[in-house]
């Protein structure tokens, strides 16, 4: 079974009452850090468990130290998914709004612990859903408790010092998932400095998707990516974005146009920055 999946509105409508189905709604905003409990709260697919950002896919941030939005810790990660109902053999569907990057962390997390199949992202989010006029719910979830034995691959790691060990070796493609303007520094909304990681390739996460916000088809993405890639192994990606979330969009479209996972910089961009000894470069 493939590791990255996609499900469309009219596939998880037909499948709401399977049973082992396990629906999570990632929405979240950076501006707005209530916004997808609220949301939620307001209305959502039905038998979804709220899943935030912050609380549940993010660890403590630890000033200095850490990036934005740290890895959770594994085995409380854990008991968070077995308190929505997740099983080893779930089938699990994640959304969020739309361009899929909340989502595609939840996704990247599962993987990280273990789960690497019968994982979906709904296509185009919840834009998609209500473009094909179904149904949102008020209604909470049905309370189980789920037997997920997840355990962390530090395979699909690599941290920061790693990483400056491995600038400069020919073999290494770091893609950055961040927009044009924060790669090259002439912009930065969010992080103290400007600029990217020495050696990397802007890969913005949004041009995974097409006009309509659904993932690009997987020739699509693949003709993308071997254009990073220029005829570099892509058992040597590793991705990186401002603070380890969009990252996971470029990972999970690297596994959808057949590529093996590549390696997730969690810390990213905003941690990188904590070291001023760390290169900092700007331009393309």
């Amino acid at each position: 079974m493939p590791l990255a999946q996609l499900i469309t509105p009219q596939q998880l409508a037909e499948r709401l009452e399977s049973p082992g189905l396990v629906i999570l709604d990632c929405r979240f905003a950076l501006e707005d850090v209530d916004y997808g409990q609220r949301s939620y709260a307001e209305g959502h697919i039905a038998g979804a468990h709220f899943v935030d950002l912050e609380r549940d896919l993010s660890g403590p941030v630890v000033r200095g130290q850490t990036g934005r939005h740290p890895l959770p810790e594994p085995e409380r990660l854990v008991e968070r998914l077995r308190s929505w109902g997740l099983d080893d053999d779930s089938q699990v569907v994640l959304y969020d709004d739309g361009p899929g990057a909340f989502a595609a962390r939840a996704w990247w997390l599962l993987a990280w612990l273990g789960k690497r199949s019968a994982v979906f992202i709904l296509d185009g989010g919840l834009k998609a859903w209500h473009a094909a006029h179904l149904p949102l719910s008020l209604d909470p979830p049905e309370k189980r408790d789920g037997r997920f034995n997840g355990k962390p691959d530090s395979d699909l790691l690599i941290d920061a010092e790693q990483l400056a060990d491995s600038l400069g070796q020919p073999e290494l493609t770091l893609l950055d998932a961040r927009a044009l303007a924060r790669f090259r520094g002439e912009v930065e909304p969010i992080d103290p400095v400007a600029g990217h990681i020495p050696g990397a390739v802007c890969a913005a996460f949004t041009d995974n998707l097409g006009p309509d916000g659904r993932f690009l088809a997987p020739e699509q993405l693949r003709e993308r990516f071997e254009a990073k890639l220029n005829g570099r192994a892509p058992e040597q990606i590793v991705a990186y974005c401002g603070s380890g979330v969009t990252a996971c969009h470029n990972l999970f479209a690297l596994a959808l146009a057949g590529y093996p996972l590549g390696r997730l910089y969690a810390g990213s961009w905003s941690e990188w920055i904590n070291d001023p000894q760390r290169g900092v470069a700007t331009g393309i």
